[in-house]
């Protein structure tokens, strides 16, 4: 064998190992890179979530009930008021237990839950970040608890939604994972079935 068919082996050989340590760099590092993306888009969606779930409480305080509507929720936070209560003890009361609620004032809501959040947007509120601009899907209604009707809303979104344009067999082996534990595939706060407040975050 000359040195000319030797070196072409070489090189072929050389090219052979490359591309095999770029399939191993590959089979190691894709896993990785997803996992630390779909983690970096939960930490915002969750973020809306959360905002979405504090405006709802203080809408059922004001409302006694929740609202399945974005117009309504977003307009609540744009022109609501909730009053400041200054409360102190009654002076007749010599028990010590009873007090005097006095409003004072009031303070709009946009004030009250988003007044150290730079640059928010409250019309972003119904739309799930890194997606196609799709919105949040939320309900709200009631279900009767031991003879009581509860006031309930939830607020979702699927994993296709905000992971749309990353690996889809990883997105599908994901759903597919949640589903066969009976769980939402994507991420939830609230419930329609029962009267909780939880993120399913909150239980991961």
């Amino acid at each position: 064998m000359n040195n000319k068919k030797l070196t072409l082996i070489n090189i072929g050989l050389a090219i052979v190992a490359i591309f095999l340590v770029y399939l191993v760099y590959k089979s190691i590092s894709e896993p990785v890179v997803f996992e630390n993306t779909r983690r970096e888009r939960e930490m915002q969606v969750v973020q809306n979530l959360k905002d979405i779930r504090n405006t709802q409480t203080l809408f059922k305080q004001t409302y006694n009930r929740y609202t399945g509507s974005f117009d309504t929720l977003i307009d609540y936070i744009k022109s609501g008021e909730l009053p400041v209560v200054n409360i102190v003890a009654d002076p007749n009361d010599t028990t010590f237990t009873k007090t005097i609620n006095d409003t004072v004032g009031y303070v709009k809501v946009v004030d009250s839950l988003f007044k150290n959040r730079d640059n928010f947007d409250v019309n972003s509120l119904r739309i799930v970040p890194f997606s196609q601009d799709e919105q949040f899907e939320m309900q709200a209604g009631y279900i009767t608890r031991g003879g009581l009707k509860v006031a309930v809303f939830e607020a979702k979104t699927p994993y296709k939604v905000y992971l749309w344009d990353l690996d889809q067999q990883r997105v599908n082996n994901l759903r597919a994972e949640q589903e066969d534990l009976d769980k939402y595939a994507g991420l939830k706060v609230g419930s329609m079935d029962e009267p909780s407040l939880n993120g399913n975050w909150e239980s991961l």
